[in-house]
């Protein structure tokens, strides 16, 4: 398995690749504004890091997802999740309350999301945000598969295509389920 981490310089970039290695996976990195969007053709998944700021300053970051969501898996974490959120038509809501380092519990809301295949419909998880993707005028294509106790969006995925997002971080030590759902997009299958 051939995966793209697209790094949106982020110190936790690398323990994500560490994960998806122990997974056996063959990893490449790129940073957000070092690549052309054609070198992205050959690889099998991309994942798209957690990073600061907003997606609109994240170099190629949304024109990966433009390019390449109707023909590959990717799966977003944190601002990768921001940044699906607003490629498919929706808006980000800066938080009051800064979540660093902050362990919350997740429910999940849908019985046939592949990232949670094997785990519990209650989560506990790592997050490290002050955006979240937009309730109000969530787009119509993406579906919510799981918020927090405040009905915040911890994930979501596309209608159509093999696109996913996560507002939390699986690679978090606060996130005890991280792995197995690393594992699962890896091996999923759409």
């Amino acid at each position: 398995m051939k995966i793209l981490v697209i790094d949106n310089y982020d110190s936790f970039t690398y323990n994500l690749v560490h994960y998806l290695e122990d997974l056996n996976c063959k990893v490449t990195i790129y940073r957000n504004d070092e690549f052309d969007i054609d070198e992205i053709k050959n690889f099998d998944k991309i994942l798209l890091s957690p990073g600061p700021g907003i997606p609109d300053e994240a170099g190629l970051l949304k024109e990966v997802i433009k390019t390449y969501a109707a023909t590959k898996s990717i799966l977003g974490v944190c601002l990768g999740q921001q940044a699906i959120g607003e490629v498919f038509g929706g808006s980000l809501i800066n938080l009051e309350k800064v979540y660093h380092g902050v362990a919350t519990n997740v429910n999940i809301l849908v019985d046939n999301e592949s990232l949670f295949d094997g785990i519990e419909k209650q989560i506990e998880v790592g997050r490290y945000h002050s955006w979240v993707v937009n309730t109000s005028d969530f787009p119509d294509v993406l579906e919510i598969t799981s918020t927090d106790e405040n009905g915040q969006i911890m994930s979501l995925r596309h209608k159509t295509y093999d696109v996913r997002g996560v507002q939390f971080h699986p690679e978090s030590v606060l996130t005890p389920n991280g792995k197995k759902i690393l594992e699962n997009w890896v091996n999923s299958r759409q």
